[in-house]
């Protein structure tokens, strides 16, 4: 596969060193411009405990550089940088080619108002890995890879991308309900939100008792959107959407957290990029772009999400300086959502 690969990254660094060290034509975009300088000259080196290996000679630029078009481009950048950065990328796409969004979030959305839905393909990412330093990434753990048409087909494309992809993660698979997997992921995302409140691990938050109550509502605010926009959440990586339903099981959400927590014990990224952001690259989330919008969404079709609103406020908050990492964050969020299952 020859890929252009905007944003080189965690997610866009990883995929596409492994695709180049494969032998896919490979070329990175990045905004930083240190980060490209090393790339060229160094290569872009994969440290962890999965694998550790550097690729050399592949051509790497900043935007603004940059020259060519591509019939496949990986966006891999922040998901609130997802607007600028298709407009960006949109002059070096063919006319038949695809954007596909290896992001978090709901990308798929604004990416096919811009390039159009017939040249955008969804996927869903959610292996670990960290930016270290300029040509560093650190892979941490594995977790789910999926490819799917946002129109919910199996094209010979999505295939494609399928095979190419299986020199990454040989477990990579396609699916005709990316959405699903997406808005699976929010409310999973939601979770990890909450942790990033506090400086304990995503496993030791998720972990402690006296928020699993606070959790399991904050997904189910996530999925009663999904639902009130006729998706079907998928299952991924210990996240079984069906066990938040209200009428499940009252064991079966935490049987699911205690699953999140295994998932995340056994990977070597132990915080999630979120807390990176707040606590150590001192630098504004993806809260909006990824939370923000589902209480948009909410809004539009009806559905409260009150819980998942305070997240964010509570986030900003923290960006801002105007509160501290802290485990009490999920006292405020515990309080709110026992007050409401109270009422």
């Amino acid at each position: 596969m020859r890929v252009l690969v905007w944003g080189a990254g965690a997610i866009g660094g990883t995929m596409g060193a492994y695709l180049a060290r494969a032998g896919h034509d490979v070329t990175f975009v990045d905004t930083a411009a240190e980060h490209v300088a090393a790339i060229r000259e160094r290569g872009l080196q994969i440290t962890g405990p999965i694998d550790a290996f550097t690729v050399a000679g592949v051509p790497a630029f900043t935007p603004e550089t940059l020259t060519g078009t591509w019939d496949t481009i990986m966006l891999a950048t922040k998901a609130h940088h997802t607007d600028a950065a298709t407009r960006a990328l949109a002059p070096h796409l063919t006319e038949r080619g695809c954007v596909i969004s290896v992001q978090n979030g709901l990308n798929e959305l604004t990416i096919s108002a811009i390039v159009g839905a017939d040249r955008t393909v969804g996927a869903f990412v959610n292996f670990g890995a960290d930016y270290i330093e300029p040509g560093v990434i650190h892979y941490g753990g594995h977790g789910a890879v999926v490819v799917g048409e946002i129109d919910g087909r199996v094209t010979p494309r999505a295939i494609a991308i399928l095979d190419a992809w299986k020199d990454f993660d040989e477990r990579a698979v396609v699916t005709d309900n990316i959405w699903g997997f997406l808005w699976g992921k929010e409310a999973y995302g939601a979770m990890l939100f909450a942790t990033a409140l506090t400086n304990d691990s995503i496993a030791d938050a998720l972990a402690m008792p006296k928020y699993h109550g606070m959790y399991i509502a904050l997904a189910r605010e996530i999925l009663a959107v999904a639902a009130a926009r006729r998706v079907a959440p998928e299952s991924f990586d210990g996240f079984d959407p069906n066990a938040y339903a209200p009428t499940a099981p009252p064991r079966a959400a935490l049987a699911s957290l205690d699953a999140l927590v295994a998932h995340n014990r056994r990977s070597a990224k132990s915080h999630s990029g979120i807390w990176r952001d707040l606590a150590v690259r001192k630098r504004p989330t993806e809260v909006d772009a990824q939370l923000g919008i589902v209480v948009e969404l909410g809004r539009e079709a009806g559905v409260a999400t009150p819980l998942t609103a305070r997240v964010v406020e509570l986030i900003h908050d923290i960006e801002r300086g105007e509160r501290p990492l802290a485990t009490e964050n999920l006292d405020v969020l515990a309080e709110m959502a026992n007050a409401e299952t109270a009422a």
